[in-house]
C-alpha cells in the first residue's frame, strides 16, 4: 500500500482550489457577442430568399413554356412536361411552408410579452 502523506495531501488540496477559482472566474466572466464576418446576417437571408423565390419563379416559367410547347404540338414528350410541372409545383408548396414558418414565427415574437 502506498502512504499518503500530508505535504503531498495539501499539495492537490491547493491545485483543486486554484482549479476552482479558475473555472469560477470564467463562469463569471461576461460572453461575448460572437464575431460575425462582414457581409454576413440580413443580407445574406435576404439574398437567399431572393434567389430562392427567382429559382421557383423560374421553374414556373419553364413548366409554363413546356406545357404550351406541348399545347401547339412542337413537342410531344408529355413526361417532359410533366416533370417540369411537377418540380414547379414542389418548389412552390416549399416557398409556401416557409412563408407560413416565418409568419408563424413572426406572430410568435409580436406576442411575446415586453
Amino acid at each position: 500500500m502506498t502512504r499518503i502523506d500530508p505535504s503531498s495531501l495539501m499539495a492537490m488540496r491547493s491545485a483543486i482550489l486554484q482549479q476552482n477559482s479558475a473555472l469560477q472566474k470564467a463562469a463569471s466572466a461576461p460572453i461575448a457577442a460572437p464575431v460575425q464576418p462582414a457581409g454576413v446576417g440580413q443580407a445574406d437571408f435576404t439574398k437567399a430568399l431572393s434567389s430562392a423565390l427567382g429559382d421557383v419563379n423560374a421553374a414556373q416559367a419553364k413548366a409554363a413554356s413546356a406545357a404550351d410547347a406541348y399545347e401547339r404540338g412542337e413537342s410531344t414528350d408529355i413526361a417532359a412536361v410533366m416533370l417540369s410541372r411537377e418540380q414547379a409545383s414542389v418548389g412552390f408548396q416549399a416557398t409556401l411552408q416557409v412563408r407560413n414558418k416565418l409568419l408563424a414565427a413572426y406572430k410568435d415574437i409580436m406576442s411575446m410579452p415586453v
